[in-house]
């Protein structure tokens, strides 16, 4: 089974989370590594992606899928605040914000 990987974005005023990446294999990988290289958070979930690779990019996912989106972009919300917190604390410097935008 070849590895997938699905980027969405949430911005304040959107209506609801799009697909801004979508790739399988090589491309998921890339999107994978993007998201490492720029402070992004990764969150696996098979099901979930199976059922987001059927959007095109720039599609907003469907209302059935918006509960569990939600949960997961107030976790990942979350865990930056909590990062953003111990690098603080560390002597490492503030971390950029991402303001009212939120990618997974």
């Amino acid at each position: 089974m070849r590895k997938s990987a699905i980027a969405l974005e949430y911005e304040a005023g959107d209506t609801a989370p799009k697909v801004i990446a979508s790739g399988k294999g090589h491309l998921a990988e890339k999107i994978i590594e993007t998201a490492g290289e720029h402070d992004i958070p990764v969150y696996k979930d098979e099901k979930l992606t199976k059922s987001l690779e059927e959007l095109e990019i720039g599609e907003y996912i469907p209302k059935e899928l918006y509960q569990v989106v939600a949960e997961i972009l107030v976790y990942v919300d979350a865990m930056d605040k909590i990062r953003g917190k111990v690098m603080n604390k560390d002597g490492k410097g503030k971390r950029e914000s991402s303001g009212n935008r939120n990618s997974l």
